[in-house]
This record gives C-alpha cells, sequence and structure tokens, in this order.
C-alpha cells in the first residue's frame, strides 16, 4: 500500500513536534547544547555549569554555579545508615552490577527518604508567597505552618535531624548564602524564609530545631531559582555520587552473599502459629 505524500508528511510532521526538544540538536559530526557547540564547553564547563544549562537553558554566572555546586557537593552522601546507600551496598553483595546497584537505590529517592528537600522548597515558596502578598513574614511563617501541619503533620521537612543534633553541612552552606545575599547574587527572601521557620519552630516547641542539609540546600536552590521538582532531580544527581562510590567499594570486595550482614538475623515472628493443611491435595 502506497501511502499518500500528504500522510507520509503529516505523519512525519507530528513525529517531529512529538520529540521536540530545546536541549540538544545533533547531525553527523555536530552537537550543540542549548546552541552551543560541545567543543567550546568541554574544558570551560565545570559540571555544576553544565548541569544549569542543561536545566535552565543559560550559562550561570561564577556565583550562582559556586553556590549549586556546594549544594551538591553537601549532599553525596550519608553512610550506609541512609537507605539509598545501604541497598546500593546490598544490591552490589548480590552481583547485579554497578547500573543494577545505582537503579536500586536511586528508586528509592521518594518522598520518604530524598524527598524532604522538595517539601522544604515547597513550604518556603508558599510562606515567601503570602509574604510578598502584603503579608508580614512572622504571620506568614505562622500560618504556612499551621497549613503544613494540618496536611502533612508535626515535622517539618528541612528542620531536625535523627542522627545529628547539629547537621555539620549546615554552617558552611549558610555562610555561602550569606555573602551570596550581602553580593547581591541573590535576592536572600527564601534565606530570610528559612530563618523565620527556625524562630517559629522554636517558639512552638521550647527547643531548637537546627536547619539540616535538605533545609539548607531547599534554601539554595529556591534562592537560585529552581522549582521544586528540580530540586529533587538536583538531590538525585548528588547523592548518585555517594551510591555510585558505595557500590564500587562493595563490588570490589568481591562478597557474594545476600546484603552485607551476619548470617544470623534477630526477628521476631508476629504470624500464625505453626500449622498443616487439614485436607492435603494428593498429587
Amino acid at each position: 500500500m502506497v501511502i499518500p505524500m500528504h500522510q507520509s508528511e503529516a505523519k512525519l510532521d507530528k513525529a517531529q513536534r512529538w520529540w521536540n526538544t530545546e536541549i540538544i540538536e545533533i547531525k553527523p559530526g555536530e552537537i550543540y547544547i542549548r546552541g552551543y557547540p560541545i567543543q567550546e564547553l568541554i574544558g570551560q564547563l565545570s559540571f555544576a555549569q553544565m548541569i544549569w544549562l542543561m536545566l535552565r537553558g543559560d550559562i550561570p554566572s561564577t556565583a550562582q554555579a559556586h553556590l549549586l555546586e556546594s549544594a551538591l557537593v553537601a549532599a553525596v552522601d550519608h553512610g550506609p545508615q541512609a537507605p539509598s546507600i545501604a541497598i546500593a551496598r546490598m544490591a552490589a553483595t548480590c552481583g547485579t552490577g554497578l547500573n543494577n546497584a545505582m537503579g536500586s537505590a536511586i528508586n528509592v529517592l521518594g518522598d520518604v527518604h530524598g524527598g524532604a528537600g522538595q517539601q522544604c522548597m515547597e513550604l518556603l515558596q508558599q510562606v515567601n508567597a503570602r509574604s510578598e502578598g502584603g503579608v508580614d513574614l512572622a504571620t506568614a511563617t505562622s500560618f504556612e505552618l499551621d497549613e503544613f501541619t494540618k496536611r502533612h503533620g508535626k515535622i517539618i521537612p528541612g528542620f531536625g535531624h535523627r542522627f545529628h543534633l547539629v547537621d555539620p553541612r549546615v554552617a558552611p552552606l549558610l555562610e555561602r548564602v550569606k555573602r551570596a545575599v550581602e553580593r547581591g547574587d541573590v535576592r536572600g527572601a527564601h534565606f530570610a524564609v528559612a530563618g523565620a521557620i527556625h524562630d517559629a519552630l522554636r517558639h512552638r516547641t521550647g527547643r531548637t530545631l537546627s536547619m539540616n542539609i535538605d533545609g539548607v540546600t531547599a534554601v539554595i536552590y529556591c534562592e537560585l531559582g529552581f522549582p521544586p521538582p528540580l530540586g529533587r532531580g538536583l538531590f538525585v544527581l548528588s547523592r548518585s555520587v555517594g551510591i555510585l562510590a558505595h557500590a564500587w567499594e562493595q563490588e570490589q570486595r568481591g562478597e557474594r552473599i545476600k546484603g552485607p550482614m551476619p548470617k544470623e538475623i534477630p526477628y521476631t515472628y508476629s504470624g500464625p502459629a505453626r500449622r498443616h493443611l487439614k485436607n492435603p491435595v494428593s498429587s
């Protein structure tokens, strides 16, 4: 069957619209990223600048790139007690290979483990929007905290830590944000909101809930203009480095067991008492 030319052209046009992209153009011997020839980017852009270019379409300023890179570096790893890292190591002991070990680990970076940064960004933006709408910052913060706890419970993402009384990653990152605000590199609105949330939580709980890595990177990503879903994506990129390192280390040890654990695992069984089929079916 011969397809009429106008139908063929229509199908081609539809396919081109479906796969339309502003990110990359490739032709034989040519690769353009956001309009820039790749050979001009190699050796000139840092990896953080390349991430920005791919996601945002332009090249960040030096100050923006340094702030982004600082956040990416800070979140690369938190040890085997982090579920994603533990899963990477366990998968490696099963002989899955690096790609499968990394995929298994990255796939658990959801709302519970890996989503706090995005959730904190959403909270920061909600408070900021209410404040910019004419409500004073303290009132806007109190209102949004009430709304957040109604929907999600009392735990506020980005503040407090189950492992660290004071997260050692926070102070150097906050200092970088503070200097960026003073230089005018970022607006500082979300930095101020984070401070207001910190003060509100101290007033409500009677104790200091220090900001954690999710909170400080949320401030940075908001100040740099990334939307919350990309904040989570950037965390995944960052944590992928730690996942790769741990999976590789575990793979190099050559241990092929069902997880890095002893043979006898203490656990509690709470199911039915031992029983038997009353009328087993004979084969």
